[in-house]
């Protein structure tokens, strides 16, 4: 069964505004307590409090450039996938034209049939539904498998096929793996908005504590940076946002298996 990350619920839109919300909410937060701070109280100064909003700067973009690492590593793991994949299923079919008899041409069908749940997945989105076709369709060619082998228990040829075939199924529950259940685990990103949402109340901190105007420089912080916070959202994850894998790898070989 497929598991959904913790923010895979919501469309990136909707994170996003609620990100800028958040953000804005954290630094007006802060501006008033510092202001209400420095009416209270003379000992705490504006240098001191500049200097740890620094330090929680750097830890934020500690933070960021970890967990933006992690998910653009992930998105170039499934770009990798497909056409890894893609080569396996070819050199599966292509072997399975040696097999005697009609069960060539009926393993080839089901790899005709297996592509098109491929490319269907990204099309519908259904992954559910596309692992339970991938898993019924790994059972009926493995049958075929050994049907072949139990016939021709020394040949080189089916011992080629079933190779190609394991190979084929084994890169299958790793592109799972990768692709579907391999995200951003929730902790850091709970970690990562927390670190956010607590710099930009600092940020507000000082500003209140220096009795500074709003400055309109405090929008573009938080725009930026839930902008980049989206953009490690949108890496994240497998098929949906701006940031998607092509699908060229599996397309030409539909193309080119579908005679």
């Amino acid at each position: 069964m497929p598991v959904a990350g913790p923010l895979d619920r919501f469309p990136l839109w909707l994170l996003l505004g609620v990100t800028i919300v958040v953000l804005l909410l954290a630094v007006e937060g802060g501006y008033r307590l510092g202001a209400y701070r420095v009416r209270r109280s003379e000992q705490e100064h504006g240098a001191h409090v500049l200097a740890l909003v620094t330090t929680t700067m750097g830890l934020l973009a500690l933070v960021l450039a970890f967990t933006f690492g992690l998910a653009a590593t992930r998105f170039e793991g499934r770009k990798q996938m497909v056409v890894d994949e893609a080569n396996a299923i070819e050199t599966t079919y292509l072997r399975a034209g040696l097999l005697p008899g009609d069960r060539g041409a009926n393993v080839r069908e089901r790899l005709r049939d297996y592509v098109e749940s491929r490319l269907e997945v990204v099309r519908l989105g259904n992954v559910e539904q596309a692992l339970r076709r991938a898993e019924e369709l790994h059972r009926e060619l493995w049958k075929e498998a050994e049907a072949a082998a139990r016939d021709q228990p020394s040949s080189t040829v089916v011992a080629l096929f079933i190779e190609s075939l394991n190979r084929m199924i084994e890169l299958h529950a790793m592109r799972v793996k990768v692709a579907v259940r391999g995200g951003v685990p929730g902790v850091l990103w709970a970690a990562l908005f927390t670190v956010a949402i607590l710099n930009l109340a600092a940020v507000g901190y000082h500003a209140g504590m220096v009795r500074t105007r709003r400055s309109p420089t405090i929008g573009t912080l938080v725009l930026g940076l839930a902008i980049v916070l989206m953009l490690t959202a949108d890496l994240d994850r497998p098929q949906e946002g701006a940031l998607t894998v092509s699908q060229q790898a599996m397309i030409d070989l539909r193309r080119r298996i579908g005679d």
